[in-house]
């Protein structure tokens, strides 16, 4: 078992910075140059734990009933703002994740999908403001994620399934975490094998790992 103490997490909020950096360090993360990045706290045969620095993305939110509905109109909208729908005109070189923040709801209900483009580099302090006014910028703080990764393709069943057993998952090992959670991509649609998808929770506290490596 594996605790990170909350004096350690508490400097971590104060000093983190935005660690957007080559692709080459993660092994999952090669389509595209740059990839966000992250230190590995710990690892079990059903999770693992990341920790992430504060960092600022491009959103944008679609209601509808299903991830499938609402994915693609999300990421058009992000996507025709890095090739310069912004006040500078500037075409933004993609990154990898793109995340999607799943709403809580009953398949039969509309809930709102909020897509979300991670920024390079070079753009994180100073990113051109969106002229499409349902696009935003934010910035997740710095934070610690129960991870589980997952291939294929990544889909509301999917998710739904891979969401469910890292929940029980965690639940059984009496972490705490955020109810909401993302659904987490790394490959372009045009790439047919070799897909990485993660789903993400957000730890409350400390986070705990069990039988880690």
């Amino acid at each position: 078992m594996i605790y990170l103490t909350g004096l350690v997490g508490f400097l971590l909020v104060l000093t983190a910075e935005a660690r957007v950096g080559n692709s080459s360090q993660l092994r999952f993360c090669s389509e595209t140059e740059e990839c966000l990045l992250f230190d590995l706290v710990c690892e079990g045969s059903e999770y693992e734990v990341r920790q992430y620095d504060s960092v600022k993305w491009v959103s944008t939110n679609e209601t509808s009933y299903a991830m499938e509905f609402a994915a693609p109109k999300a990421f058009m909208r992000l996507f025709k703002y890095i090739t310069g729908e912004n006040e500078n005109g500037k075409k933004i070189e993609m990154t990898a994740p793109v995340v999607v923040k799943m709403p809580e709801k009953k398949f039969w209900e509309r809930g709102v999908y909020t897509m979300s483009f991670l920024l390079p580099a070079e753009h994180q302090k100073n990113p051109p403001k969106p002229t499409n006014n349902r696009v935003y910028i934010h910035e997740t703080p710095a934070m610690n994620v129960y991870v589980r990764s997952y291939g294929g393709w990544m889909t509301t069943m999917s998710d739904s399934q891979n969401a469910n057993e890292l929940s029980t998952a965690l639940d059984k090992d009496n972490a705490k975490y955020q109810e909401t959670h993302s659904a987490v991509g790394y490959n372009s649609p045009m790439t047919l094998f070799n897909r990485h998808n993660e789903v993400w929770f957000v730890a409350e506290g400390e986070p705990v790992c069990l039988g880690s490596n």
